[in-house]
């Protein structure tokens, strides 16, 4: 893993709400990715071919986790990016699901499963963000830190 799996926030920055809840929030399919460590089908979600500048923030609270400039076409069928908003935005957690060895990216505020991150990405970073888009919301009115592509 390339980060620890603590984000350095609180338990008290974390949100915490019940499944009823989280259901009453979320969409389906919101909920199934989010919630209970889903994965939509690749080239579903428009979200892959977004051209447009501003924050990806989770959808389930609010918290911004990836910037358009850090947003590149990786191929696969998912948003990618090469690099989180800020440090502390997403935590890093071992993924053995499936029979192999993934490392799974979440939403360091509410723990929502966003996608996995692989050492396969552009530079600077060398990382791949593979980011279900139904777990994000486009803000296109936000802009993050300039990252350079």
């Amino acid at each position: 893993m390339s980060k620890a799996e603590s984000t350095g926030k609180s338990d008290r920055d974390k949100i915490a709400m019940s499944e009823q809840e989280w259901r009453s929030k979320l969409t389906p399919e919101q909920f199934y990715v989010t919630r209970d460590h889903g994965t939509e089908r690749a080239f579903s979600h428009p979200y892959h071919e977004e051209k447009d500048a501003g924050m990806y923030r989770c959808v389930c609270c609010g918290a911004p986790l990836f910037s358009s400039e850090t947003k590149y076409d990786s191929g696969t069928g998912w948003p990618s990016f090469f690099a989180p908003a800020e440090d502390g935005a997403v935590s890093e957690h071992e993924d053995r699901s499936f029979f192999t060895r993934r490392t799974e990216v979440r939403c360091a505020k509410c723990e929502a499963h966003l996608g996995h991150v692989f050492p396969d990405g552009p530079k600077p970073t060398g990382a791949r963000y593979c980011i279900n888009g139904v777990a994000l919301q486009l803000d296109k009115g936000e802009q993050g830190d300039k990252a350079s592509k």
